[in-house]
């Protein structure tokens, strides 16, 4: 019997490896954090959902949001500038929404309500 396998999410680019718990761009692996991966993970899982930084807090750190969310905008810029300039645009902001993991938002795009 097989035992099921990490999933592997590719995005433009962009490789997951969920198993491994690594990420590369463009072929260059990317150094990151713990919480780095986590996020850039939950959102390559999800590239079609746009997040505020109030559901990434609840579902990546898995904390109740309390006052400042800064955290939050500071991973992303931080995983922006290791994807370098190739492919730091693969992480969107969406005005008033939050964050998403898509090269082009489509029309289509889901915004998460999970409050």
């Amino acid at each position: 019997m097989e035992l099921p396998r990490a999933p592997v999410y590719r995005v433009d680019g962009l490789v997951v490896d969920c198993g491994t718990r690594r990420a590369s761009a463009g072929g260059r692996q990317l150094r990151l954090t713990c919480m780095e991966f986590e996020l850039i993970a939950y959102l390559a899982a999800h590239p079609d959902c746009v997040y505020t930084p109030r559901q990434l807090m609840e579902l990546v750190w898995q904390q109740t949001p309390t006052g400042d969310l800064s955290t939050v905008d500071v991973h992303i810029a931080r995983l922006r500038r290791k994807l370098g300039s190739e492919h730091q645009a693969l992480i969107r902001t969406v005005h008033q929404g939050g964050y998403a993991l898509n090269p082009q938002l489509a029309p289509g795009t889901r915004f998460r309500n999970i409050a």
